[in-house]
Protein backbone atom coordinates (compact mmCIF):
# COMPACT_ATOMS: atom_id res chain seq x y z
CA UNK A 1 0.00 0.00 0.00
CA UNK A 2 0.65 4.01 -0.33
CA UNK A 3 0.63 6.37 2.55
CA UNK A 4 0.74 9.67 2.58
CA UNK A 5 0.16 12.51 4.73
CA UNK A 6 -0.12 15.82 2.73
CA UNK A 7 -1.48 19.09 2.47
CA UNK A 8 -4.35 19.57 0.34
CA UNK A 9 -4.88 23.39 -0.57
CA UNK A 10 -8.70 24.94 0.07
CA UNK A 11 -9.81 28.29 0.21
CA UNK A 12 -9.67 28.36 4.05
CA UNK A 13 -6.00 26.73 3.73
CA UNK A 14 -3.61 23.81 3.99
CA UNK A 15 -5.99 20.82 5.02
CA UNK A 16 -3.83 17.89 6.17
CA UNK A 17 -5.18 14.85 4.28
CA UNK A 18 -4.24 10.94 5.31
CA UNK A 19 -4.25 9.21 1.56
CA UNK A 20 -4.20 5.45 1.38
CA UNK A 21 -4.24 3.57 -1.87
CA UNK A 22 -3.00 0.57 -3.99
CA UNK A 23 0.84 0.21 -5.19
CA UNK A 24 -0.44 -0.82 -8.79
CA UNK A 25 -2.83 -0.04 -10.91
CA UNK A 26 -5.87 2.39 -11.11
CA UNK A 27 -8.31 2.60 -8.07
CA UNK A 28 -11.71 4.64 -7.50
CA UNK A 29 -11.11 6.94 -5.02
CA UNK A 30 -13.35 7.76 -1.85
CA UNK A 31 -13.74 10.24 0.80
CA UNK A 32 -13.68 9.09 4.40
CA UNK A 33 -15.13 11.58 6.74
CA UNK A 34 -14.02 11.73 10.27
CA UNK A 35 -16.31 11.75 13.50
CA UNK A 36 -16.75 14.18 16.57
CA UNK A 37 -13.62 13.31 18.67
CA UNK A 38 -11.33 13.50 15.10
CA UNK A 39 -8.57 12.02 13.00
CA UNK A 40 -6.79 9.02 15.25
CA UNK A 41 -4.99 6.04 14.32
CA UNK A 42 -8.39 4.29 14.74
CA UNK A 43 -9.65 5.88 11.31
CA UNK A 44 -5.90 5.75 9.99
CA UNK A 45 -6.46 1.66 10.29
CA UNK A 46 -10.26 2.03 8.81
CA UNK A 47 -9.21 3.62 6.26
CA UNK A 48 -6.70 1.24 5.12
CA UNK A 49 -8.75 -1.65 5.44
CA UNK A 50 -11.06 0.33 3.02
CA UNK A 51 -8.01 0.77 0.72
CA UNK A 52 -6.69 -2.90 0.94
CA UNK A 53 -10.21 -3.68 -1.50
CA UNK A 54 -9.53 -1.40 -3.87
CA UNK A 55 -9.80 2.12 -3.39
CA UNK A 56 -7.79 5.06 -3.14
CA UNK A 57 -9.02 6.98 0.50
CA UNK A 58 -8.57 10.51 1.22
CA UNK A 59 -9.64 10.99 5.26
CA UNK A 60 -9.05 14.69 5.82
CA UNK A 61 -8.31 16.61 9.29
CA UNK A 62 -11.28 18.61 8.96
CA UNK A 63 -10.54 20.45 11.82
CA UNK A 64 -7.69 22.41 10.07
CA UNK A 65 -9.43 25.57 9.90
CA UNK A 66 -8.79 25.24 14.35
CA UNK A 67 -4.95 24.92 13.23
CA UNK A 68 -2.49 21.95 13.45
CA UNK A 69 -3.06 20.99 17.03
CA UNK A 70 -6.96 19.62 16.20
CA UNK A 71 -5.74 16.30 17.02
CA UNK A 72 -6.74 14.97 20.56
CA UNK A 73 -5.73 12.49 23.48
CA UNK A 74 -7.93 9.39 24.40
CA UNK A 75 -9.80 11.29 27.21
CA UNK A 76 -11.45 13.40 23.85
CA UNK A 77 -14.72 11.35 24.73
CA UNK A 78 -14.87 12.08 28.62
CA UNK A 79 -17.12 15.06 29.52
CA UNK A 80 -15.29 17.11 31.41
CA UNK A 81 -12.20 16.37 30.33
CA UNK A 82 -9.41 18.84 28.93
CA UNK A 83 -9.06 17.34 25.50
CA UNK A 84 -13.05 17.04 24.85
CA UNK A 85 -13.90 20.53 25.76
CA UNK A 86 -11.02 21.56 23.51
CA UNK A 87 -12.39 19.08 20.47
CA UNK A 88 -15.78 20.73 21.46
CA UNK A 89 -14.74 24.26 20.82
CA UNK A 90 -14.01 23.29 17.07
CA UNK A 91 -16.84 21.27 17.01
CA UNK A 92 -19.11 23.46 17.38
CA UNK A 93 -18.28 25.75 15.09
CA UNK A 94 -18.38 23.29 12.14
CA UNK A 95 -21.30 24.40 9.25
CA UNK A 96 -21.95 22.68 6.27
CA UNK A 97 -20.68 25.10 3.72
CA UNK A 98 -17.28 25.59 4.01
CA UNK A 99 -16.88 21.22 4.38
CA UNK A 100 -18.08 21.42 0.75
CA UNK A 101 -15.58 23.76 -0.16
CA UNK A 102 -13.16 21.12 1.52
CA UNK A 103 -14.61 18.29 -0.45
CA UNK A 104 -14.22 20.54 -4.06
CA UNK A 105 -10.61 20.64 -3.10
CA UNK A 106 -10.47 16.79 -2.22
CA UNK A 107 -12.06 15.80 -6.17
CA UNK A 108 -9.82 18.36 -7.62
CA UNK A 109 -6.83 16.60 -5.94
CA UNK A 110 -7.78 12.87 -6.21
CA UNK A 111 -8.41 14.16 -10.69
CA UNK A 112 -4.97 14.82 -10.94
CA UNK A 113 -3.40 12.05 -8.44
CA UNK A 114 -1.56 9.32 -10.12
CA UNK A 115 -3.41 5.38 -9.82
CA UNK A 116 -6.61 7.00 -9.13
CA UNK A 117 -9.38 6.19 -11.79
CA UNK A 118 -10.79 9.38 -13.55
CA UNK A 119 -14.13 9.82 -13.02
CA UNK A 120 -17.14 9.66 -10.33
CA UNK A 121 -15.98 9.23 -6.09
CA UNK A 122 -17.64 8.07 -2.98
CA UNK A 123 -17.89 9.43 0.34
CA UNK A 124 -19.00 8.58 3.30
CA UNK A 125 -19.33 10.05 7.41
CA UNK A 126 -19.72 8.76 10.73
CA UNK A 127 -21.44 11.10 13.42
CA UNK A 128 -20.92 14.62 12.65
CA UNK A 129 -19.88 13.49 9.07
CA UNK A 130 -22.83 11.94 8.31
CA UNK A 131 -24.74 15.04 7.14
CA UNK A 132 -21.42 16.07 4.98
CA UNK A 133 -21.56 13.36 3.18
CA UNK A 134 -25.01 13.33 1.91
CA UNK A 135 -25.15 17.29 1.61
CA UNK A 136 -21.90 16.82 -0.35
CA UNK A 137 -23.84 14.36 -2.97
CA UNK A 138 -26.71 16.57 -3.66
CA UNK A 139 -23.66 19.93 -3.95
CA UNK A 140 -21.78 17.58 -6.43
CA UNK A 141 -24.47 14.92 -7.91
CA UNK A 142 -22.58 14.48 -11.30
CA UNK A 143 -19.17 13.50 -9.55
CA UNK A 144 -20.21 11.54 -6.38
CA UNK A 145 -22.20 8.49 -7.37
CA UNK A 146 -22.69 6.88 -3.83
CA UNK A 147 -23.01 8.75 -0.33
CA UNK A 148 -22.84 6.50 2.80
CA UNK A 149 -23.81 7.98 6.13
CA UNK A 150 -23.12 6.28 8.96
CA UNK A 151 -25.12 7.12 12.52
CA UNK A 152 -24.92 10.96 11.44
CA UNK A 153 -25.73 13.53 13.64
CA UNK A 154 -29.78 16.01 13.32
CA UNK A 155 -29.53 14.68 9.46
CA UNK A 156 -32.99 16.55 9.96
CA UNK A 157 -32.56 19.95 11.34
CA UNK A 158 -32.27 23.65 10.07
CA UNK A 159 -28.69 23.89 8.80
CA UNK A 160 -28.70 25.37 5.86
CA UNK A 161 -28.08 22.33 3.28
CA UNK A 162 -29.34 20.09 5.90
CA UNK A 163 -29.34 16.72 3.84
CA UNK A 164 -33.15 16.02 4.32
CA UNK A 165 -34.01 19.21 2.20
CA UNK A 166 -31.44 18.14 -0.43
CA UNK A 167 -32.05 14.17 -1.39
CA UNK A 168 -33.84 15.23 -4.04
CA UNK A 169 -30.51 16.32 -6.02
CA UNK A 170 -28.45 13.81 -5.07
CA UNK A 171 -28.33 11.50 -8.71
CA UNK A 172 -26.20 8.68 -6.94
CA UNK A 173 -26.89 5.94 -4.47
CA UNK A 174 -27.08 7.04 -0.71
CA UNK A 175 -27.15 4.66 2.34
CA UNK A 176 -27.68 5.97 4.90
CA UNK A 177 -27.02 4.06 8.61
CA UNK A 178 -29.18 4.79 12.07
CA UNK A 179 -28.28 3.21 15.55
CA UNK A 180 -31.38 2.19 17.14
CA UNK A 181 -29.84 3.53 20.50
CA UNK A 182 -28.93 7.73 19.30
CA UNK A 183 -29.78 10.54 21.14
CA UNK A 184 -28.00 12.64 18.24
CA UNK A 185 -30.24 10.73 16.00
CA UNK A 186 -33.40 9.68 17.86
CA UNK A 187 -35.89 7.45 16.56
CA UNK A 188 -38.78 9.84 15.28
CA UNK A 189 -36.17 11.78 13.79
CA UNK A 190 -35.26 8.66 11.80
CA UNK A 191 -38.77 7.93 11.29
CA UNK A 192 -39.15 11.49 9.53
CA UNK A 193 -35.86 10.58 7.61
CA UNK A 194 -37.74 7.78 6.27
CA UNK A 195 -40.52 9.54 5.00
CA UNK A 196 -37.99 12.27 3.55
CA UNK A 197 -36.32 9.82 1.50
CA UNK A 198 -38.80 8.22 0.17
CA UNK A 199 -40.72 11.40 -1.03
CA UNK A 200 -37.45 12.36 -2.24
CA UNK A 201 -37.46 10.33 -5.08
CA UNK A 202 -33.64 9.51 -4.12
CA UNK A 203 -32.17 6.28 -4.73
CA UNK A 204 -30.79 4.06 -1.77
CA UNK A 205 -32.07 3.11 1.43
CA UNK A 206 -32.49 4.20 4.98
CA UNK A 207 -31.34 1.01 7.54
CA UNK A 208 -32.10 0.76 11.56
CA UNK A 209 -29.18 -1.18 13.22
CA UNK A 210 -31.50 -2.70 15.89
CA UNK A 211 -30.05 -1.85 19.57
CA UNK A 212 -26.74 -0.73 18.10
CA UNK A 213 -25.60 2.30 20.29
CA UNK A 214 -24.18 5.56 18.32
CA UNK A 215 -20.60 4.86 17.13
CA UNK A 216 -20.98 0.94 16.85
CA UNK A 217 -18.07 0.70 13.88
CA UNK A 218 -15.02 2.12 16.10
CA UNK A 219 -13.20 -0.63 17.47
CA UNK A 220 -11.92 1.43 20.27
CA UNK A 221 -15.15 2.32 21.81
CA UNK A 222 -16.99 0.28 24.51
CA UNK A 223 -20.18 0.72 22.75
CA UNK A 224 -18.76 -1.32 19.65
CA UNK A 225 -20.75 -4.14 17.53
CA UNK A 226 -19.19 -6.58 16.17
CA UNK A 227 -22.14 -7.62 14.12
CA UNK A 228 -22.73 -3.74 13.36
CA UNK A 229 -19.32 -2.86 12.25
CA UNK A 230 -19.18 -5.70 9.81
CA UNK A 231 -22.72 -5.21 8.25
CA UNK A 232 -21.43 -1.62 8.04
CA UNK A 233 -18.47 -2.35 6.23
CA UNK A 234 -20.31 -4.84 4.12
CA UNK A 235 -22.59 -2.52 3.47
CA UNK A 236 -19.77 0.30 2.25
CA UNK A 237 -18.06 -2.01 -0.13
CA UNK A 238 -21.10 -3.65 -1.66
CA UNK A 239 -22.15 0.70 -2.37
CA UNK A 240 -18.92 1.67 -3.73
CA UNK A 241 -18.72 -1.08 -5.92
CA UNK A 242 -22.22 -1.10 -7.38
CA UNK A 243 -21.39 2.43 -8.38
CA UNK A 244 -17.56 2.71 -8.31
CA UNK A 245 -16.27 -0.51 -9.56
Amino acid sequence: MIEDTLDITTPAGAMETFVVQPERGEHPAVLMLMDAPGIREELYDMARRLATVGYCVLLPNLYYRAGRDTKYGPDVLAHGSAEHARMRHVRTRMIIPPVMDDVAAMITFVDARKGVKRGTVGTHGYCMSGPYSLAAAARFPDRIAAAASFYGTWIVSDAVESPHMTLGRIKGEAYIACAEIDELAPMPMVTELQRLFKESGARGEVEIYPEAHHGFAFPGRKIYEKWAAERHWERLISLYRRNLG
